[in-house]
C-alpha cells in the first residue's frame, strides 16, 4: 500500500509538503508522526495512541459515488511508527472504536474504506456519543458537501488536564472527554463553524456549535493557515449556525 500513503515523522515541524489534497489549506499542527492517505490525512499522538487531528476534503461526487459497502474491520494501522492501538486495547472497555474520518465518507473506493478502519483514525467514545450526536453531525456534513460541491474537514478529540486522565487497554489509549470538528464551506464569500461535543449521549449538534477560534484555543491547532490571513481571522471568528442552513 505504499502507493497510497505518505508517512512523515516529525516532532516540532507544522509544515509538510501535501500529497493529497487533505492537507492543502495547511497542517493544523505538530504530530509524532503525520500519515497522508487518499482520504485523509492524521497527525498521530504517541502519548495518547490517537490523532490530535484527521483533516480531508469531502467532495459531493465522493459522498454520492458509494461503489464499496462499510468495511467493518478495525485494523492495526502498519505505517504508524512505534504502534496504533489495538483491537485488544477496545475489547471489554466499554467504549465504542469511534471513527474520525468517517467510514460513511470513504465509500467511493475499496483501499480508502480499509484505511478508515484503521485502529490510527479511531477513538474511544460512548456508544451513545458515537451512535448519537456524533453520527448526526458527520451526516450533517454529508448533507451540506452535497449542496455546497465540498467541504474542508477538521476533527479530532480534546483531550482532558492530567489529573482527569483516564485510559483504556495495554496501550493506554486516552479517553477524551470531547471531541471537536471544523468545517470550511469556500464557496464564496465563504464560512467557518466549529463544534465541541462532549463525549456522552447529546442531540442538539448546534448547542455545540463555536467559533472555529474558539476551537483553536482549546487545542492549541491552527487550522486553515494557507488561507490569506484577513480570510482566516475573519472566518474563524464567525459563529452563526443560522447561515449553515440555507
Amino acid at each position: 500500500m505504499a502507493h497510497s500513503v505518505v508517512v512523515i515523522a516529525v516532532a516540532a515541524v507544522v509544515h509538510a509538503a501535501p500529497l493529497y489534497d487533505n492537507l492543502s489549506l495547511g497542517v493544523p499542527g505538530p504530530a509524532d508522526q503525520i500519515v497522508d492517505r487518499r482520504g485523509y490525512a492524521l497527525g498521530f499522538s504517541r502519548r495518547h495512541k490517537q490523532p490530535l487531528w484527521v483533516s480531508y476534503k469531502l467532495t459531493a461526487e465522493e459522498v454520492t459515488n458509494n461503489v464499496v459497502g462499510r468495511a467493518d474491520s478495525f485494523e492495526f494501522d502498519p505505517e504508524i511508527i512505534g504502534g496504533s492501538a489495538t483491537l485488544e486495547d477496545y475489547r471489554r472497555s466499554g467504549f465504542d472504536r469511534g471513527h474520525l474520518a468517517p467510514a460513511a465518507d470513504m465509500k467511493w473506493d475499496p483501499l480508502v474504506m480499509r484505511e478508515s478502519f484503521y485502529l490510527s483514525n479511531v477513538s474511544p467514545q460512548i456508544n451513545a456519543f458515537n451512535s448519537g450526536i456524533w453520527k448526526r453531525l458527520e451526516e450533517w456534513c454529508r448533507g451540506l458537501a452535497l449542496r455546497r460541491g465540498s467541504l474542508f474537514i477538521v476533527t479530532g478529540p480534546v483531550f482532558p488536564d492530567d489529573e482527569d486522565h483516564v485510559t483504556i487497554g495495554q496501550s493506554k489509549v486516552t479517553v477524551p472527554h470531547f471531541f471537536y470538528k471544523v468545517v470550511y464551506d469556500a464557496t464564496p464569500p465563504g464560512r467557518m463553524i466549529g463544534f465541541i461535543v462532549p463525549n456522552k449521549a447529546a442531540k442538539n449538534i448546534y448547542r455545540f456549535a463555536v467559533s472555529v477560534d474558539e476551537v483553536e484555543e482549546a487545542t492549541g491547532l491552527d487550522f486553515f493557515s494557507e488561507l490569506p490571513d484577513d480570510v482566516e481571522s475573519r472566518l474563524e471568528s464567525e459563529c452563526n449556525p443560522n447561515k449553515w442552513n440555507r
